[in-house]
């Protein structure tokens, strides 16, 4: 179907896990979710940060790994090449049935994208997206980062946004396979910027470009999901 065809109005069920969560039990828990889901389950949004970890995607080249030192590498099935996830960066996995939104991966690509540049342009930053390297810059510099992965048509994994980091790790690698790529982060964009605000307003800009209504999944919520109770989409 085509990328620009309209979204069917869907329930998009948010979870917020509190602290820092382990990459490897997400990873697996995402997985579990995409193989378990049927036509009943509702999509999902889940915002949280992990700990320092590389990540190294499908066509990823270890040549791009050029000091990791005792950051913990781990190659995963999604798209892209290396990158780097760490407290103070907003990590938004999305899960979502892309044949019943009606929705291709580029225009799924496109609406992640431009969701960022909407939260963006909402504090007054001009972001931009680049053909050739899928994410979002500001002046040239890289903001939010896009890898996806997408198994009995359905998406996992998703996007991840500097916030307020420590970038100094990016150094130790070519981010997403382009040596020498500048990164940036919201707080050096946004004055008095926090990670709850932020999430806010990403939770609203995807929901706005998604056309779906967000719901969240309440503090208490289990995470990461229990895959065997299914949450009926509306």
């Amino acid at each position: 179907m085509s990328g620009t065809a309209p979204l069917r109005a869907r329930r998009l069920l948010v979870r917020r896990p509190p602290g820092l969560q382990d990459y490897l039990p997400v990873w697996e828990a995402m997985r579990r979710f995409t193989d378990q889901r049927d036509a009943a389950t509702a999509d999902e949004l889940w915002l949280l940060e992990h700990p320092p970890v590389l990540t190294l995607g499908q066509a990823g080249r270890e040549a791009h790994l050029r000091d990791p030192g005792s950051i913990q590498v781990i190659k995963v099935d999604r798209g892209g090449q290396v990158t780097y996830h760490g407290p103070g960066q907003l990590i938004a996995y999305l899960l979502l049935d892309l044949k019943a939104a009606g929705l291709g991966v580029k225009g799924l690509v496109h609406r992640l994208e431009q969701s960022v540049i909407d939260l963006l342009a909402g504090w007054g930053v001009d972001a931009q997206r680049r053909v050739d390297a899928p994410g979002v810059y500001v002046a040239g510099a890289k903001v939010a980062s896009l890898g996806l992965r997408v198994r009995h048509g359905c998406s996992y994994h998703g996007l991840a946004l500097n916030v307020a980091m420590d970038l100094s790790p990016f150094s130790r690698i070519d981010p997403c396979g382009y040596p020498g790529l500048a990164l940036t982060q919201v707080s050096d964009l946004v004055a008095d910027v926090t990670m709850d605000e932020t999430k806010d307003r990403l939770v609203r800009a995807l929901a706005e470009r998604l056309d779906m209504t967000p719901v969240s999944a309440g503090e208490s919520a289990r995470f990461p999901p229990d895959t065997g109770q299914r949450q009926a989409s509306a």
